[in-house]
């Protein structure tokens, strides 16, 4: 006889980590510290787990996964909703940190998620620069919808904290096109991403930052990763419409505007996207198919480190 695979859920808060096994079912708690999770680490690697599952949680999960991953343990970041609807599914719905620990080792167990390679410090920090750039975008456009509407008393104070996230913003444009120029591979990469007409910098950055798989993967599974593959919405005889879901909704978001801006000027999807509605595609329709092969050729571009006029030749 082998010895059963083993699986683990670790539920995370700010200040303790709860542990569960499978299928000893063996659990404990740690806190969450530098001595907690080096004590992790000496107890889950004589177990030579099979997957170690954890959810994310805003950023509370980084330190603990990059622990795991530098130790050789297998290590993957899931999506909390799946884990919930995991737990409805098999009528868990009582909720403490123990349990959840107990349902995410049998979502390791049960779903087998993939354990990607966690990013390097470069590219976590270079997602962090972009995290914040998106948070000064939002600010900046909450105060100037404001400014129109604010008193006149407060139209002063308003437009000052517009022009201090304006100055700040520009700042941090400037910290993110050192840090892609300092790294050849970045650069590079920046170069071959932005020779497509309607894809800038703010969309090369996002896509370096938060999807380092660019280029590694296949077409299918890019498009499944980020969440511009069509799922289907079949029952019986019933055949319902095909929709997107799910996926990284910030590169999500900076692909849209990216399509949006090529559907006008990139003559190769500017085509694609007019014969769509000449076939009776809605505009929103046309416009997420433009997403999807646009994240197609930016992938082709990366994996064989081809320009965009290459590509634009192929596909014409």
């Amino acid at each position: 006889m082998t010895d059963a695979a083993v699986f683990v859920g670790i539920d995370i808060s700010k200040t303790r980590l709860d542990v569960a096994v499978r299928p000893t079912g063996s659990a404990f708690t740690v806190s969450y510290d530098e001595t907690g999770i080096t004590t992790v680490v000496q107890r889950l690697r004589p177990l030579s787990p099979v997957g170690i599952v954890l959810e994310a949680t805003g950023g509370l999960e980084v330190l603990l996964s990059g622990a795991l991953a530098t130790a050789g343990l297998p290590v993957a970041v899931v999506n909390p909703r799946q884990v919930r609807d995991f737990a409805r599914a098999t009528g868990r719905l009582a909720k403490t940190d123990a349990l959840d620990a107990q349902i995410l080792a049998q979502f390791a167990e049960a779903v087998r998620p993939a354990c990607r390679p966690l990013p390097d410090a470069s590219t976590q920090q270079l997602a962090a620069l972009i995290t914040r750039r998106r948070q000064l975008v939002e600010m900046l456009t909450a105060e100037k919808n404001r400014r129109g509407s604010a008193p006149r008393v407060m139209r002063t104070n308003i437009q000052q904290h517009i022009e201090w996230l304006q100055q700040h913003l520009a700042q941090l444009d400037q910290e993110l096109t050192t840090a892609v120029q300092a790294s050849p591979i970045w650069r590079e990469h920046d170069e071959l991403l932005q020779s497509v007409p309607g894809i800038g910098p703010v969309v090369t950055r996002t896509l370096l930052a938060e999807l380092p798989e660019l280029g590694t993967l296949t077409h299918k599974q890019i498009a499944a990763l980020v969440g511009v593959a069509p799922l289907n919405r079949d029952s019986g005889t019933f055949r319902g419409k095909r929709r997107v879901w799910g996926g990284r909704a910030t590169v999500r978001a900076v692909l849209y505007m990216g399509a949006l801006v090529a559907a006008r000027h990139n003559r190769v999807l500017k085509a694609f996207y007019q014969r769509l509605r000449q076939a009776g595609k809605a505009p929103k329709v046309a416009l997420t198919a433009c997403m999807r092969k646009l994240l197609t050729m930016l992938n082709a571009m990366l994996k064989h480190r081809t320009s965009w006029r290459e590509i634009a030749i192929a596909v014409a």
